[in-house]
């Protein structure tokens, strides 16, 4: 474990962090991200796409748990609910949620792996290390305050849509069908990419669950990611597919 951290030095990693995350959405929204279905050889040396999951997403996990000291934090209730939420979340989107895939076969670039190793790596650490240093909490003899029971109510929700949209979009190349089909079912009636809607609220349940600037960060980083590449799908859907739905937004329906 590294030495404590004062907390002013930390607020101000947090900082820098949201600060490139912010400067990173313009770019994000010209350059398209080269996986999954805009997934380009061009971006140099490739890695097998499940594989590559696995990797970049297991630091989130790993790290996360490293830096949280479950033996400080057995009386503080929120902690160990938040590190519950986090280890639902990374346990599936690392462990298992990569040999869902129906993907043999393809790849995706080294570049992109690496980012998100980097990305997880600082999450977990800032996460992880928040909610055994700083984290103000509930105490054992405390009841649960009422932010905390609407955290967890939106972070289920947002796993449960997530996870649901998910697997409409897995079941479309069940048997081993290759490419892509327009997915139907769900929030799809009114986005392109309402498993991204699930995360963003799942993420936004987190933030309201522990009020703690990583988590912001977290969010904020979440939104830079996902709105770019929800648009990216959008536009691609109706490239691809002159049938596509036009009533259908990106990422929030009605909205965007």
């Amino acid at each position: 474990m590294i030495s404590m951290i004062s907390h002013d030095n930390f607020n101000l990693v947090c900082h820098i962090w949201i600060i490139f995350g912010i400067a990173l959405f313009p770019v994000l929204l010209k350059i398209t991200q080269p996986y999954g279905k805009h997934t380009k050889s061009s971006w140099g040396p490739m890695i097998n796409n499940r594989l590559g999951w696995l990797i970049m997403e297991l630091p989130a996990l790993l790290v996360f748990v490293f830096f949280l000291d479950f033996s400080r934090s057995l009386n503080n209730y929120m902690v160990l609910i938040a590190a519950s939420l986090w280890g639902l979340h990374y346990i599936h989107r690392s462990l298992i949620f990569p040999f869902r895939l129906h993907t043999k076969g393809e790849k995706m670039p080294v570049v992109i792996m690496f980012s998100a190793i980097l990305f997880n790596t600082v999450n977990g650490f800032l996460n992880g290390y928040w909610l055994t240093h700083f984290a103000p909490g509930i105490r054992a003899n405390g009841s649960a305050k009422f932010h905390v029971i609407v955290g967890i109510v939106l972070f289920l929700a947002g796993f449960v849509i997530n996870q649901f949209h998910d697997r409409l979009l897995i079941k479309l190349r069940e048997g081993g069908i290759k490419g892509y089909k327009i997915p139907h079912g769900g929030l799809f009636k009114y986005v392109s990419c309402p498993n991204y809607l699930g995360e963003i609220i799942s993420w936004l349940g987190y933030f309201i669950v522990t009020f703690g600037l990583p988590a912001l960060t977290f969010l904020i980083w979440t939104l830079v990611n996902l709105i770019p590449r929800a648009i990216d799908n959008h536009k691609w859907y109706h490239q691809n597919f002159p049938d596509y739905p036009e009533d259908r937004k990106a990422v929030f329906p009605y909205i965007l």
